[in-house]
């Protein structure tokens, strides 16, 4: 993608580490596609750099091309032909480099979790280079990997020989629904819409839908048909992550049909809750799946009213409509799928994915902000009840009761009453909060309901 977009906090910390008077050691990991390396291409243009790019080959192979790549940089024949079998050595190029310029050099090891999976002892290795060789030169050193668990093996865990030696961390994450008016400003907000509930945020599969004439023609086009890009995404995903991939592809697609919670999820699959747990904890260290307590909750981890949610937008489309339908569509019925897809993907997906939206939305809204809140969330009780919005601020007393409705017809006063209703099922400071009533609709609202809250300034509409 030719633009690059947002991810100011990132380059912001970045940049600070740069300017450190001291040396210094940033990791940077997060799923694949995600922009890691366009984030580090971004802060680097302009700067005096070494970018080396490791591989699955061997610990031997992975040296020959950093060599090389160090030579090429340095601009160095020397280093070029010179036959090296010890990483020390070309780090000591490197140390020498640093104190030949003013300029601070920035060293980035994308992908870094392959040398230690070449040899586990590389972060050993690679603590008493930074230890002895680095860490008083004028440096700053990147590693950056896309597989989660290794980086946080090899690097960022307390048994591992690196812990506390990096100065900062990046855990790139998604980008926000906010920012898709710029990768697609053409595009209407419910174009947005619909596009972010099947790419999630993720810049490579945003790229891949700009070229599709709408939406339904993307998805057949990037992930109905064996050949396109993201029909296996997320085999690749989790096949170097994990092992047992069917468990976690079972669970997914149970999660995926609307089996939240736990014992649920192990009745469907007919296991032990208890043997969930490790398959649950891994899917959540990999930003996958969330588990997910009504807001008001005290003690959320306490809280039985925990409910596990795929928190990837691409991945639980991916497990309601693909996985579910692989034969259908390894036996040449795309087209049955596609006419499938296109009948439920609005109530089945986007309409939760729009829910989630709403409350990103909610922290920039001018129309609240009169409004005091420190916490936004869902909530549901004992009773069945479910509210898509609340609000909070826990010093305070001000609450907000939310709707988020993304329906084609105009919401009217009857929605209005029924999250009254609903409201009287939150016990927060019950007798003692000003109570706030905010309704989102796609399609805007009826007349009345219109008439309503201009007599109301507890009622706020938003569209």
């Amino acid at each position: 993608m030719s633009k690059f977009i947002n991810r100011k906090k990132e380059l912001e910390t970045l940049r600070k580490e740069y300017n450190r008077k001291e040396a210094s050691f940033v990791v940077i990991y997060g799923r694949r596609r995600v922009g890691k390396t366009s984030l580090i291409k971004e802060f680097c243009k302009d700067k005096r750099k070494i970018m080396f790019l490791a591989t699955e080959e061997s610990e031997n192979e992975n040296r020959t091309a950093f060599k090389e790549t160090v030579a090429e940089a340095l601009d160095d024949s020397l280093l070029r032909e010179a036959q090296i079998n010890r990483w020390e050595t070309i780090f000591e190029r490197i140390a020498k480099e640093c104190g030949s310029s003013k300029e601070r050099l920035i060293l980035v090891m994308d992908e870094f979790q392959y040398l230690g999976k070449a040899n586990p002892a590389f972060p050993s290795i690679l603590m008493k280079i930074w230890d002895e060789k680095l860490k008083e030169q004028n440096i700053m050193l990147i590693l950056c990997g896309s597989l989660i668990h290794m980086m946080t093996s090899q690097v960022l865990n307390y048994d591992s020989p690196l812990y506390g030696r990096r100065t900062a961390q990046i855990k790139l994450q998604q980008i926000g629904f906010e920012h898709y008016k710029e990768f697609m400003p053409e595009e209407t907000e419910d174009s947005q819409i619909l596009h972010y509930a099947v790419t999630g945020g993720v810049p490579k599969y945003i790229e891949l839908f700009q070229q599709a004439e709408d939406i339904y023609e993307g998805i057949k086009d990037n992930i109905l048909s064996d050949t396109s890009f993201l029909y296996e995404e997320p085999t690749f995903l989790l096949q170097k992550e994990v092992t047992e991939i069917g468990s976690y592809f079972t669970l997914l697609k149970t999660i995926a049909a609307g089996n939240h919670k736990l014992g649920k999820m192990a009745a469907v699959m007919e296991v032990k809750q208890t043997n969930l747990s490790k398959y649950l904890k891994t899917l959540m260290e990999l930003d996958l799946v969330e588990r997910e307590v009504p807001i008001t909750e005290e003690n959320p981890e306490k809280s039985k009213k925990g409910l596990y949610i795929i928190k990837d937008n691409f991945i639980k489309f991916w497990f309601q409509f693909v996985y579910p339908n692989k034969g259908l569509l390894e036996a040449g019925r795309e087209e049955f799928v596609y006419e499938k897809i296109k009948k439920n993907f609005i109530d089945n997906h986007v309409s939760y994915v729009y829910e989630n939206i709403c409350r990103e939305k909610l922290w920039s809204e001018q129309k609240l902000s009169h409004i005091s809140f420190n916490r936004v969330g869902r909530f549901w009780g004992n009773q069945d009840v479910e509210i898509d919005i609340v609000a909070y601020d826990s010093f305070g007393n001000d609450m907000i009761f939310g709707e988020c409705k993304y329906s084609i017809n105009p919401k009217g006063v009857d929605v209005l009453y029924s999250l009254e209703q609903k409201s009287i099922y939150v016990d927060w400071k019950k007798d003692n909060r000003k109570e706030y009533y905010c309704i989102f609709s796609r399609s805007g609202f009826t007349k009345e309901l219109l008439e309503l809250a201009q007599k109301r300034e507890n009622v706020i509409l938003l569209s």
